[in-house]
């Protein structure tokens, strides 16, 4: 296939360029910087702001893949402009070069829309999606890792340490990185079905986030002791990171707010049929993985 792929240089993108040379697949991504020359891979320089770029990217493809969004911003109108505004430029670029198979990568916070500015944003990109013309399949990933992620990477390093704060009681499903390029690649292969998909490592159920701290825990070699933090003081740790970091804060309120939220389980009703995908990847020989890859990068 020819595919078309936003959001390419992050952590899910870089990832599914890779599957997607590997399976043999003409690549054209998206990238805001000049990148190294990669066999099988033409990138087009520009942004979801730049409707010349988008044009480019989605010429004669046979498939997009829009992974790029904004996970983190300062306001409303920060999640608005990566996540609703650029769904809607990268939709109108593949309906006027005539592509129609689109799949869109949302996440789980777009069920929950008024708990988080990111949830509202991802559920209103959704709308934006099922309301257009393409032939469109939806994925909501849950927790998503694997070597290359840095938004765990506080939570290898705190176990490594002997602890895990987390937030108040809750459950979370997760999926491996390698496990979700596969499903978005399956997706892009076949006629849309026109459905939203929430993938997971098959774990009925989930993790509890005291069960999830443990599996890191034994993913760096350690015995760790889990404690729940209540909401207040998560919400004093986000506006402390405010204070110190300012625009590069991590924990934001608005991620207080989707952190908090008991249920981040994938719906079992919503799962891809096993003839189209299943999880491969294991999730404690993924975390090892994981945790392997940050000690090779001095990260952990």
């Amino acid at each position: 296939m020819k595919l078309a792929i936003t959001g390419a240089t992050g952590f899910v993108g870089s990832r599914l360029i890779a599957a997607s040379v590997a399976a043999g697949h003409e690549v054209r991504a998206l990238t805001r910087r000049a990148q190294p020359e990669r066999d099988g891979i033409d990138w087009v320089t520009g942004s979801l702001e730049t409707p010349d770029a988008l044009d480019a990217l989605v010429r004669d493809a046979d498939a997009v893949i829009h992974v790029a969004g904004v996970v983190n911003a300062r306001d409303r109108d920060g999640f608005a402009a990566g996540n609703i505004d650029g769904t809607r430029a990268v939709l109108a670029a593949a309906e006027g070069s005539g592509v129609h198979r689109f799949v869109h990568v949302s996440s789980l916070a777009a069920r929950e829309p008024g708990l988080s500015a990111y949830g509202w944003s991802k559920s209103d990109a959704e709308g934006l999606v099922t309301g257009s013309r393409a032939d469109w399949d939806i994925v909501r990933p849950p927790a998503v890792y694997g070597p290359g992620d840095m938004e765990m990477r506080e939570l290898f390093r705190m176990a490594k340490r002997g602890i895990a704060l987390l937030p108040p009681g809750g459950r979370l499903s997760v999926i491996h990185v390698d496990d979700l390029a596969r499903l978005l690649l399956s997706l892009a292969a076949r006629p849309a079905t026109r459905a939203v998909y929430e993938p997971d490592d098959g774990r009925l159920g989930g993790w509890s986030h005291t069960a999830f701290a443990h599996a890191i825990g034994d993913a760096v070699g350690r015995k760790v002791r889990a404690v729940s933090l209540p909401r207040r003081i998560l919400d004093l740790g986000a506006r402390a990171d405010a204070l110190i970091r300012r625009g590069g804060a991590k924990l934001t309120p608005d991620r207080v707010s989707y952190f908090c939220h008991p249920d981040w389980v994938s719906d079992p009703l919503r799962r891809p049929p096993p003839a189209l995908w299943r999880p491969r990847i294991e999730t404690s020989a993924g975390l090892a993985e994981t945790a392997a890859w940050y000690r090779a990068q001095g990260l952990l």
